[in-house]
């Protein structure tokens, strides 16, 4: 971009990648170089028109053939063997991992499902900067909560992914097992998993009473060493972190978090138990506040392709958006504040998102732009900032 002549001109096109160096190589030793095409162009679409049925993306899919072809050639690419979480996800999500969480250091692994339609998404993942990446998942044969062997089946490899970390599986009242807790405890693992209210415990030196019985009240806090968690005889003892968060103008919650856990501490385990949250904005990013995965129609092995390929997608994004807020561009993507609002309003995954199509409609409007500055002199100096704030953002893609 240059000066030339009083009016401010684009001298070529920007052009961007759709994937980091690091994906690409870690996808290139399993995909072919077809293969791979194929999936930067889906994940494009994805980006850009945030639609995940098949139809969808056959429609927007850039091939010069007909229509029918291109929805046959999205089926047979994501029924590929190559597509295996294990051989294709794993590899590069611990790569990501390595780039942004430094080996011996803790991670909190969130267990959680969500469910539509006829659809039952099981996903482990990993808290990074208050979102969730999806490190495995699995699409449930029957409606309602997992029991204690499909928690184990899909723990077991995401233990072993990421060995080189101090692991801590948090989760809800559907994994509130004492068995879950002491398989966690047998691995070496640390963890929070929230139990219901009418659950009994036998705190040392007294009888069996329920969670509800402990007094527990808006505002308080307790942490019991050497708890007994239900009837079942067994399983040893643990610790019980219980919480009940104070009403703040008017809002608050109903009852109190009874964590069953292993860590030392009770601001440890209501910290990693907080990070929940980081799962339910990733589910909402993913389905109809993002890539409305919901409105898919496909079968299931179609479907956990599908999520292969929005894991890829999201996980790019939340990373250009930290680069462009490390660059302090993210003004230029969207609002800071919001009257009102405690919180920031956009994550790194939105202005990720917003600053790729961003920098693509400048690629697609730039006759626009260059007339629209030329005619507008007066607003010369704030187009030379933004601008120069484009090439800045252009620079992480």
């Amino acid at each position: 971009m240059v000066k030339k002549s009083g009016s401010l001109f684009l001298t070529r096109p920007l052009k961007q990648k759709m994937l980091p160096e690091l994906y690409l190589n870690c996808l290139q030793s399993q995909l072919s170089a077809s293969q791979l095409l194929t999936l930067e162009m889906l994940v494009w679409l994805l980006q850009f028109h945030k639609q995940i049925r098949i139809e969808r993306l056959a429609a927007y899919l850039p091939l010069p053939i007909l229509y029918e072809s291109r929805r046959r050639h999205v089926q047979r690419f994501l029924i590929l063997p190559q597509l295996s979480i294990p051989l294709l996800w794993f590899p590069l999500i611990k790569s990501i991992l390595l780039t942004q969480i430094p080996s011996g250091t803790q991670v909190i692994v969130p267990l959680d499902r969500t469910q539509w339609k006829q659809n039952n998404l099981f996903v482990v993942s990993v808290i990074w900067d208050k979102r969730a990446w999806p490190i495995y998942w699995q699409f449930l044969k029957h409606s309602g909560s997992s029991n204690l062997a499909q928690q184990q089946a899909l723990l077991r490899p995401v233990l072993r992914l990421l060995k080189s970390y101090e692991i801590v599986v948090i989760g809800d009242r559907e994994f509130r097992s004492v068995e879950l807790a002491y398989w966690l405890k047998q691995k070496k693992v640390y963890f929070a998993l929230r139990q219901k209210q009418g659950s009994y415990i036998k705190p040392k030196g007294q009888e069996y009473q329920k969670l509800s019985e402990l007094g527990l009240a808006p505002g308080m806090k307790l942490f019991l060493t050497g708890v007994k968690f239900t009837k079942k005889k067994g399983f040893g003892q643990f610790s019980l972190a219980a919480y009940w968060k104070r009403k703040y103008r008017g809002k608050g919650s109903n009852e109190g978090w009874y964590i069953l856990t292993n860590l030392k501490s009770l601001e440890a385990a209501l910290k990693v138990y907080q990070a929940r949250s980081g799962i339910e904005a990733m589910f909402k990013d993913c389905k109809s506040g993002g890539y409305n995965l919901e409105e898919s129609k496909a079968c299931v092995e179609r479907l956990t392709s599908l999520v292969l390929l929005i894991a890829v997608a999201y996980t790019c994004a939340g990373l250009r958006g930290q680069a462009i807020k490390s660059k302090a561009q993210q003004k230029y993507i969207g609002r800071l504040k919001e009257l009102k609002r405690l919180q920031r309003r956009h994550s790194n995954f939105w202005i990720g998102l917003y600053g790729q199509m961003w920098i693509a409609a400048l690629e697609s409007c730039s006759d626009w732009l260059r007339n629209l500055m030329m005619i507008r002199p007066n607003k010369r100096r704030f187009f030379q900032k933004g601008l120069r704030a484009m090439a800045v953002i252009q620079t992480v893609f």
